[in-house]
C-alpha cells in the first residue's frame, strides 16, 4: 500500500478520497487555486499546497503544477477523482514519467474510451449491442445527412468526445437535421476541442442504466451490480439509484456480462462505469439494452453502490493502483439506495448557478442518511467552479422506504446563502410517477412545472421576515454610533424600547427582492415592541399581526386597567422610566396597550425615525433636550433611504417578523 497520496481535485470528491486515505494510513496531499484558500478539503488533508489562480486551467488543469507538486511533496500517487483530468491520458503519461502511480486506468484505456466512435466499434468487436447508427470518420453535412435518413428518425447526433450533454442534439425529422448537426459541432468544438460527431437511433422512453466494474493489474474483472440514472435534465445526472427499479435477475446478468466483457478488452484496471441506454417502454429486457460509454475514473454517484454492497469504492482504487488483486468474495446487494444532486442553482430561472456566501448550513443526522459535503457554513460558492454542494444519500430496505427518507431529509437540510434545489428535488423523490417507476430520461423536462422548476411570485411573508431581521441589524448599528456619539449615556434617543405616545405608525423602505425591486412597510404600535412574541400568521396576505401583549413593569405581567383583559399591558412602569431620564415637558400619557416584539421599534430609538416622531414632547422641548444632551438628530429620510437601502439586497428568507412586504 501506498505511504501518500496527492488528491488532484476539490470540494466533495476530494474531502471524500481524504477520508478513506487516513482510514488506510496515508498521507494526504490538497491543492488548492486561490478561489479554494482555507476550503474544507484543504484542512482535512494532512498537507495543502497552492496551485494558482481561480481559473481551472490555471489550476485544477495544469498538469506541469500537479505533477511538480506531488513531487516536491513527495507523493507516491495521485487521486484524480472525477472530472478535472480524470480522463485525461496526457496526466495519467505524465504521472508515469514521473514516477507517480495515476489512481486510474492506463492511458491507453482512456483513450481508447475516451472518443465514443472508437470507443463503440470495440465493443462491437467484443461483441457488446450497440446503438444502430453511423460511429465513423466521415463528417460532411451532406453524407451525415444520409446516414440519419438510414439510421431513421427520430435521430441523435452526439460529440464523440466528452459527454454530459454537450455537442447532442435530438432531430425529428430531415428538415431539422442541418442547424441541429452545425449546432451540435460547435458546441463540442467549444467544450472538448473536438466537432467529430456520430449519428444513432433516438431510443423511444429511454432509461440510463449503468453498470459499476472493477478491473486489476493481473487480469480480473468484475462488476458491482447496476445504477439507474434516469432522472436527468439536459442529460446532467439529478437522482441516481441502485439497483435499477424493474430489473430482473436475468437482465442484470446479461447487462453485467456486456460491462465485464467490455472492460476486458481494453485492459481495464480500477474503477469504471459502463454506461447503457435502455428502451424503458416495456420494461428493461435482455435484448433492448446498448452500450453507450464508458467512463474510465470513479462515478460521482457510487456512493449508492457503497450503500448497497458495503463496500468502500475508494479503498479498492487504491488497493488496486498498488498492484494487489481483485478481492475474491462473494458481493451481495442489500435494500436500496438513492442518491440526490444538492446544487447551488435557482430552479424556477432556469436552473442558473447560483453563487455567494453559505450563511448556514445544516444536514439531518440520522441512520440511513450520508451526506457527502464539500463545503461548510462560511464557503463562498465562486462561479469558477461546478456548483456542487453537497450528494444526499438515503439506503432503506426498500425503493420507497428510501425515497421516503431522502425526501424528509432534503426537507430537513438548511441551507442559507445562494439558492438551491433543494425543494425541487424533495418533489422528485414524491413524484407519484417516478414512485410507481413509470419513468425515463426525459421525465424532469416533461414534468417541470409539477416540480415546481418554474417561476413563482416571492414569499412575502419570508420577504417580510428579512426586511425585519434587516432593519434590527442596521438599527443596532447606528444605535452603538449615536452612543459613542453622544456625550450623555442616557440619552432617551438611544433607548432600543421603541416606546412612543403617537399612534401606530410605518416606515417605507427600499428593498431588492430576488433582484426585483420592491417596498417594504414596517408597523410601530403605540408604546413599543414585543419582549415576547406571540403571533398569528394571516396566511392570506403573508402578514404578522400581534399576539397577546405582557407588562414590562417590574411586577411582572398584569393586566391592564384601562382595557380590564389578561392580554393589556399598564404602562405607568415606562412613563415614570422615561421621567427619571429628564424629559422635559413630556406628557403622562393614559394607559395604552403595550408591545413588546424584540424585532419592532429598534430602530426608532436608534435613530431611523426622528425624534419628533415619538410624540414625547414639544418641539420646543426637544431641541432644548437636545441641545442640553448634545445627541445628534438622526433623519429617518436619510437613515431609510441610504443606510436601509444598502443593507436591503441581502438575502430574505423565514418568516414575517413585524413588516409586510409591499
Amino acid at each position: 500500500m501506498f505511504a501518500s497520496v496527492l488528491i488532484a481535485n476539490r470540494g466533495e470528491i476530494a474531502c471524500r478520497i481524504a477520508r478513506t486515505a487516513r482510514k488506510l494510513g496515508l498521507r494526504s496531499i490538497a491543492v488548492y487555486s486561490d478561489a479554494d484558500a482555507g476550503a474544507l478539503h484543504t484542512r482535512l488533508c494532512d498537507e495543502a499546497y497552492r496551485l494558482g489562480p481561480a481559473p481551472a486551467r490555471e489550476s485544477y488543469l495544469a498538469i506541469d503544477k500537479l505533477v511538480e507538486l506531488a513531487r516536491r511533496a513527495g507523493a507516491q500517487c495521485i487521486h484524480p477523482g472525477y472530472g478535472f483530468l480524470s480522463e485525461n491520458a496526457e496526466f495519467a503519461e505524465a504521472c508515469a514519467a514521473a514516477g507517480i502511480v495515476f489512481v486510474g486506468p492506463s492511458p491507453g484505456a482512456i483513450r481508447a474510451m475516451g472518443l465514443k466512435g472508437q470507443a463503440k466499434k470495440l465493443m462491437e468487436r467484443a461483441g457488446v449491442p450497440v446503438v444502430p447508427g453511423y460511429h465513423g470518420e466521415r463528417q460532411e453535412t451532406k453524407f451525415l445527412a444520409q446516414k440519419a435518413e438510414e439510421v431513421g428518425y427520430p435521430v441523435l447526433i452526439k460529440a464523440v468526445a466528452g459527454g454530459g450533454g454537450r455537442g447532442m442534439r435530438r432531430v425529428e425529422k430531415p428538415a431539422e437535421f442541418e442547424a441541429a448537426l452545425q449546432s451540435a459541432i460547435r458546441e463540442a468544438q467549444s467544450a472538448f476541442g473536438n466537432g467529430q460527431v456520430l449519428i444513432e437511433k433516438y431510443i423511444a422512453s429511454p432509461r440510463h442504466v449503468e453498470i459499476q466494474v472493477f478491473g486489476d493489474r493481473h487480469g480480473s474483472a468484475m462488476h458491482l451490480f447496476e445504477r439507474d440514472c434516469s432522472l436527468q435534465r439536459r442529460h446532467q445526472k439529478v437522482i441516481e439509484e441502485a439497483p435499477a427499479p424493474g430489473m430482473t435477475p436475468e437482465v442484470r446478468a446479461a447487462m453485467g456480462k456486456a460491462a465485464v466483457e467490455a472492460a476486458k478488452a481494453v485492459g481495464y484496471v480500477g474503477a469504471g462505469t459502463v454506461e447503457f441506454i435502455a428502451d424503458g417502454s416495456r420494461g428493461l429486457r435482455r435484448d433492448a439494452f446498448w452500450f453507450m460509454e464508458m467512463n474510465t475514473r470513479l462515478q460521482v454517484e457510487h456512493p449508492v453502490t457503497e450503500a448497497i454492497t458495503g463496500l468502500d469504492l475508494v479503498e479498492w482504487q487504491f488497493r488496486v493502483a498498488a498492484g494487489e488483486k481483485l478481492p475474491s468474495l462473494d458481493v451481495a446487494m442489500a435494500g436500496h439506495a438513492v442518491e440526490a444532486r444538492v446544487y447551488a442553482e435557482d430552479p424556477e430561472r432556469g436552473f442558473l448557478p447560483s453563487t455567494g456566501r453559505i450563511i448556514a448550513l445544516e444536514f439531518p443526522a440520522r441512520d440511513g442518511i450520508r451526506v457527502d459535503a464539500g463545503v461548510e457554513q462560511g464557503t463562498q460558492v465562486t462561479p469558477f467552479y461546478d456548483p456542487l454542494i453537497a450528494k444526499v444519500i438515503a439506503h432503506g430496505a426498500t425503493r420507497r422506504e428510501a425515497l421516503e427518507a431522502l425526501a424528509s431529509a432534503l426537507d430537513r437540510t438548511l441551507v442559507a446563502g445562494p439558492r438551491t434545489n433543494l425543494a425541487f428535488l424533495a418533489a422528485l423523490c414524491r413524484a407519484e410517477d417516478f414512485r410507481k417507476a413509470q419513468f425515463d430520461t426525459g421525465f424532469i423536462d416533461r414534468n417541470l412545472a409539477a416540480l415546481g422548476a418554474v417561476p413563482k411570485e416571492p414569499d412575502r411573508a419570508a420577504a417580510a421576515k428579512g426586511v425585519a431581521e434587516l432593519l434590527a441589524r442596521e438599527a443596532k448599528r447606528i444605535a452603538a454610533r449615536a452612543r459613542s456619539a453622544s456625550e450623555e449615556a442616557a440619552s432617551p434617543w438611544n433607548s432600543l424600547d421603541g416606546f412612543q405616545l403617537c399612534g401606530a405608525r410605518a416606515v417605507w423602505v427600499p428593498v431588492s427582492i430576488n433582484g426585483a425591486p420592491a417596498s417594504a412597510s414596517a408597523s410601530y404600535g403605540p408604546q413599543g415592541i414585543y419582549r415576547r412574541p406571540h403571533r398569528r400568521a394571516d396566511a392570506r396576505q403573508g402578514a404578522c399581526h400581534p399576539g397577546p401583549t405582557r407588562c414590562i413593569g417590574k411586577q411582572g405581567p398584569a393586566p391592564c386597567r384601562d382595557r380590564g383583559d389578561e392580554d393589556g399591558a399598564c404602562v405607568d412602569c415606562a412613563v415614570r422610566r422615561y421621567r427619571r431620564r429628564d424629559l422635559g415637558n413630556a406628557r403622562r400619557p393614559g394607559c395604552r396597550r403595550r408591545q413588546s416584539d424584540d424585532n419592532r421599534g429598534k430602530e426608532a430609538r436608534a435613530g431611523l425615525i426622528s425624534p419628533d416622531d415619538h410624540g414625547l414632547a414639544s418641539d420646543q422641548a426637544l431641541r432644548r433636550l437636545r441641545q442640553r444632551q448634545g445627541s445628534p438628530r438622526l433623519d429617518s429620510r436619510k437613515v431609510a433611504g441610504e443606510e436601509a437601502a444598502q443593507a436591503a439586497p441581502r438575502a430574505l428568507a423565514c418568516h414575517p417578523h413585524g413588516a409586510e412586504a409591499g
